[in-house]
């Protein structure tokens, strides 16, 4: 596993993280071996969301750390807040509403602090001068180290570090090798093509410039909820440059798929969303080779896209 320290932080992360958004459906016993799994694995970075299960994640992973008391001083634990799932769907992003969440997933996961806290979604009712002030009472407290977002474009944070007292750390988007919009437009610079459509605003490049680390969400999925394109007979043209690649670096193909999010110089850290200690385990040897340029290039158009 390859560590770096995560930019603005004194936190030294590991590339990949797992995540916890479906451990509710295997159960305490399962979900403790898969973390304990991770750890070794030399995974250190747990990202969780109050939502995830409706809480029931926070409270199992909770659960684990009162099970293995020294657990928690060894992971790097992140949550988010900010979605809503009372009286309807929203967004919250107030300070009423989340300095209470962070308390509540706190009280969840038996800790006193937060490493990390994303905005999970962008609010269009924020206030970035309050948010900066919940942030600021959290950190106050001890109760959350460091703050991100997730799914917010450039202009969003931009927008918001105006308020802010700190750096953002962390920006959390979807990013795979089947949704990969965050790259798609810096090809089409200035052309007409339907992919020269700037969608988020100069995003990937902003994070560069800032020193904030793109996390990518389901980094295995394909565009939209369509699942997993691994093994999917619909991404046959993908599937078979994975497999080709699998061979000569003697690994799975979700460890190549990985390692193409792995070798933009963007340093992105996928968040593993498994369940299985198997496919967490092949998905480590990610780290263990370099895809070369013209072997990126092959996956990225493999499925037909252009190139100008």
């Amino acid at each position: 596993m390859k560590y770096y320290m995560m930019k603005n932080t004194d936190l030294e992360v590991s590339a990949l993280a797992l995540g916890t958004m479906r451990i509710p459906d295997k159960g305490i016993d399962a979900a403790e071996k898969l973390i304990h799994t991770a750890l070794d694995l030399d995974i250190n970075f747990i990202d969780e969301a109050d939502i995830y299960g409706g809480g029931t994640s926070e409270e199992m992973l909770g659960d684990i750390f009162d099970r293995n008391p020294s657990l928690r001083d060894k992971v790097i634990l992140q949550s988010k807040a900010g979605i809503v799932f009372r009286n309807g769907h929203r967004y919250d992003m107030s300070k009423s509403y989340i300095v209470p969440a962070v308390e509540d997933s706190l009280r969840r996961l038996r800790t006193d602090h937060l490493d990390i806290l994303l905005l999970h979604r962008p609010d269009v009712l924020m206030d970035p001068a309050e948010v900066a002030e919940a942030f600021d009472e959290l950190h106050k407290a001890g109760k959350v180290r460091y703050f991100g977002v997730s799914n917010q474009n450039a202009s969003q944070m931009r927008l918001l570090a105006k308020y802010m007292h700190m750096p953002i750390v962390a920006d959390q988007l979807q990013f795979s090798l089947l949704h990969s919009g965050l790259v798609d437009q810096g090809i089409f610079v200035n052309m007409i093509d339907s992919e020269a459509t700037d969608r988020d605003g100069g995003t990937l490049n902003y994070c560069m410039l800032e020193d904030i680390r793109i996390q990518s969400w389901s980094p295995l999925q394909a565009s939209g909820w369509t699942g997993t394109f691994i093994d999917n007979p619909k991404y046959a043209k993908t599937n078979e440059i994975l497999a080709d690649l699998a061979d000569k670096y003697g690994v799975s193909k979700t460890a190549v798929a990985l390692a193409w999010i792995l070798r933009h110089p963007a340093g992105m850290q996928p968040i593993l969303g498994t369940t299985s200690v198997e496919h967490l385990t092949e998905s480590c040897d990610a780290t263990n080779f370099t895809l070369t340029n013209q072997e990126w290039y092959d996956l990225y158009l493999a499925e037909g896209r252009p190139l100008p």
